[in-house]
């Protein structure tokens, strides 16, 4: 039995059960030993007045029908004083067999009482069949004396058995009454002996040697029982056997065991007649208030054994209560006290542990010693291990206080550079936005385009850092957003953007307040479907409004995740877990469900019909509103510019993908496009002139709604305008002119092209789950630039 893993309250149960148990179990042994014995005393008195009275009635009208039935064999007539005798005979049978058969007597004998009373009952019955072979002559007197002194000793048997009493002395008073009983037995012997020869007038064969042997047993059996009564009763005897009777019924005795050859009796019939009955009687009576005097004295004495055993009963009863009550007391504020400590343990490790992390993380100041209280459980041993688990768990507390503040001053540490960070890539796409305007060279401005584009992806991994620190990036939108500027706007955000194709999106908006975010969101997303699929295979993003919002799917052709990595990666985006360094190469997981929890917005990935990734994107209804209209147009005011339509198909076709060319041998001229490979620049020329990209074959229309710079080859002299890291100082007039025409070529850029521009925003790629560059978040705001905010 392994009782190693039992709880503490079992286990003092068993303690405490098992010595009790022992306890109660001596207790009933010791108070069951001294109570039969107190049972035993007091059924002395029903044993005699049921057994040994009834019986000595019956052995007495016994022995007087045997010396009748032996002088009626005796004579040659019937004897009337035998029938009468036999009447009595029946009558004291008959009392002593209802006697016997009460539930009284069966309860107080024993076994052995109970055995040797059916036997005295079984050879009284055949009483009826002796009395008819006396009366038909077929037995001798020996016969008939042998037949009743048979029933006799069955008697006699039967008393016998009743002296079992458990006090010593009682018990041998009883046995010495019972052995003068026998021994006037053995006188009534003689007495039916002699009176069959005096009938006769000479002894039969044998008749002699059995009267001496039976005088000489009686006197012998008088003598060991008188030796065992007690001195009260050793007295009294000796005076009976003082008085005229016994001693003239003595010296008979004495003459009849003298030798006598002629046969005939020495005595004289009426003097033997008169002694023998005056002893008889006298006998009878002695042993009858010996007896009574016997039950009287067993009573008390059995009274005082039971109030003994009441006191030792009570005592041991109260000993084993308050043993049980003791062991409960003791148990239970042992089981109380560790179970106090036990759920202090729990309460700290899961509830108040976390929760004071949870305040922490939240900002909220915490009190140590108010958190971690002192547990009081007394000066023992137990209270030793609550005061060592008070200093457990202060230490507990006290080292996530101490584990958060430190994560704080990291975060903010990290979000510090990475807000410096982000100041520098501003810095440096200002200074890019002056060396497009003032580069003329198309072979300059395109790698001046690329490293335009590598700049913005350094902004979104910036911007990874501050989202992962818990804050929030510095762009913004006052204004909703049509949701194809968004997406196209994320698509610019990705270095492989060329294979990603839109297909059929649904007009809708996006609320100015979730633009950047979503923005950011898409883009992570873009960049693990292009990074994690073969460059030759194409990414495509689909829209439409649903029933909740608006759903955006992006499937790639790429590896494809198994089961579990989704089911992981879907766990995490949807319950936005704590960031937790160790997994850094899943960063970008991190990002994606921070910004979907920021707003609402659901991500899933499933796999795709082409053995690739699908991620779907669920757009809350609440962030999503009807489509903005474009601002006007200058150049068309007609109404068709602004069918949704007609939008729709210009999105679609400013989204597909533009195929690598390669760069003739000659000179390019002026009218050709940048390559493919540069990102589209939002910035218009110093002058404010908006120099359109359109091709003789597509209209000015198809424009993507902000001013594209032309690549024009100058001339070979033509000075390069030097640019430094830092901008040079201007004055509030000439920054307001330079705004004021850079808004204005926006505006006229927008309008051309029906479709508001997409902000710009830097992710890493990553696969099927994001990831992000593992640099810390800075920790100033970043302001957006002219182009980024909605004007």
């Amino acid at each position: 039995m392994k009782t190693r893993d039992w709880p503490i309250r079992s286990k003092l149960t068993a303690l405490v059960v098992a010595p009790v148990t022992a306890l109660l179990a001596l207790w009933i042994f010791a108070t069951t030993l001294t109570f039969g014995p107190a049972l035993n005393l007091l059924s002395a008195r029903t044993l005699l007045y049921d057994l040994g009275r009834p019986g000595e009635t019956v052995v007495t009208e016994l022995q007087r029908e045997r010396r009748l039935s032996v002088v009626q064999l005796a004579g040659d007539t019937e004897l009337p004083a035998l029938a009468e005798q036999r009447g009595r005979t029946d009558r004291a049978v008959a009392e002593l067999r209802r006697r016997v058969d009460g539930e009284p007597l069966r309860d107080a004998a024993d076994d052995s009482l109970e055995t040797r009373v059916d036997q005295l009952v079984n050879s009284l019955a055949a009483l009826p069949d002796g009395r008819r072979f006396i009366d038909e002559r077929k037995v001798d007197r020996a016969g008939a004396i042998g037949l009743h002194s048979g029933m006799v000793a069955a008697a006699f048997q039967a008393f016998a058995g009743m002296a079992t009493l458990t006090d010593p002395d009682i018990n041998r008073q009883a046995l010495a009454l019972t052995a003068l009983g026998r021994s006037r037995e053995l006188l009534g012997q003689s007495d039916a002996l002699l009176a069959g020869a005096l009938t006769a007038g000479r002894f039969a064969e044998g008749e002699h040697t059995q009267l001496v042997q039976a005088i000489g047993n009686q006197r012998w059996l008088t003598e060991s029982a008188v030796a065992d009564l007690p001195e009260s009763s050793r007295v009294a005897y000796q005076r009976l056997t003082e008085s005229e009777a016994f001693t003239r019924l003595r010296n008979m005795q004495d003459a009849l065991v003298v030798p006598n050859r002629s046969g005939r009796p020495t005595v004289d019939a009426a003097a033997w007649q008169a002694s023998q009955d005056a002893v008889q009687q006298q006998l009878r009576d002695f042993e009858l208030s010996e007896a009574d005097a016997l039950a009287d004295r067993s009573v008390p004495m059995a009274v005082r054994i039971l109030v003994r055993l009441a006191a030792a009963g009570v005592l041991g009863l109260v000993a084993v209560v308050v043993s049980v009550l003791v062991a409960l007391r003791v148990g239970r504020t042992l089981v109380r006290r560790l179970s106090g400590v036990r759920t202090a343990a729990l309460e700290l490790a899961e509830h108040r542990l976390p929760d004071v992390v949870a305040r922490l993380r939240r900002g909220e100041q915490v009190d140590v010693a108010r958190e971690a209280p002192p547990l009081e459980y007394g000066h023992d041993e137990i209270g030793e291990v609550g005061r060592a688990f008070t200093e457990v768990q202060r230490t507990a507390v006290q080292a996530a206080v101490d584990e958060v503040t430190l994560r704080r001053g990291l975060n903010e540490v990290f979000l510090n550079i990475a807000r410096r960070s982000q100041s520098l890539v501003h810095r440096q796409l200002h200074l890019l936005d002056r060396m497009e305007r003032r580069s003329e060279d198309p072979d300059e401005l395109a790698e001046l385009f690329q490293v335009d584009h590598l700049a913005t992806r350094l902004r979104r991994h910036a911007e990874d850092l501050v989202i992962l620190a818990g804050s929030a990036p510095g762009r913004g939108w006052r204004h909703p957003v049509a949701m194809v500027d968004v997406i196209r706007g994320a698509i610019s955000e990705v270095e492989a953007y060329e294979r990603v194709d839109v297909k059929a999106v649904q007009p809708a908006g996006v609320l100015g307040r979730a633009v950047g975010d979503v923005i950011h969101l898409l883009a992570e997303l873009f960049e693990n479907a292009t990074a994690f699929s073969p460059p030759d295979t194409r990414v495509t993003v689909t829209g439409e409004q649903v029933a909740n919002g608006y759903a955006l799917e992006i499937t790639d052709q790429g590896l494809g995740m198994s089961a579990a990595a989704l089911e992981t990666a879907n766990t995490r985006l949807a319950s936005s877990p704590e960031f937790d360094p160790a997994q850094s190469a899943r960063l970008g997981l991190f990002v994606v469900a921070r910004l979907a929890a920021r707003h609402g917005v659901r991500v899933r990935l499933r796999p795709s019909g082409e053995g690739g990734v699908t991620a779907v994107v669920l757009v809350p209804g609440d962030l999503v509103t009807t489509e903005p209209p474009a601002g006007p147009d200058p150049a068309t005011l007609d109404t068709a510019s602004a069918d949704p339509s007609r939008r729709l198909a210009r999105t679609a076709r400013r989204g597909a993908v533009t195929r690598p060319r390669t760069r003739p041998p000659t000179a390019p001229s002026a009218s050709t496009a940048p390559p493919s490979g540069a990102p589209t620049s939002t910035i218009a020329p110093a002058d404010g002139r908006v120099e359109g990209s359109a091709t003789p074959d597509e209209p000015d229309d198809e424009l993507d709604g902000l001013p594209r710079r032309v690549r024009r080859r100058t001339p070979a002299a033509q000075p390069r305008s030097t640019v430094t890291d830092t901008p040079s100082p201007r004055s509030p007039e000439e920054v307001r002119q330079v705004m004021a025409a850079l808004q204005a070529g926006t505006a006229r850029g927008r309008a051309t092209a029906i479709t508001p521009p997409a902000p710009t925003g830097p992710p890493a790629p990553t696969g099927p789950a994001v990831q992000a560059a593992p640099t810390d978040p800075p920790t100033t705001p970043e302001p957006p630039t002219a182009t980024e905010r909605d004007a």
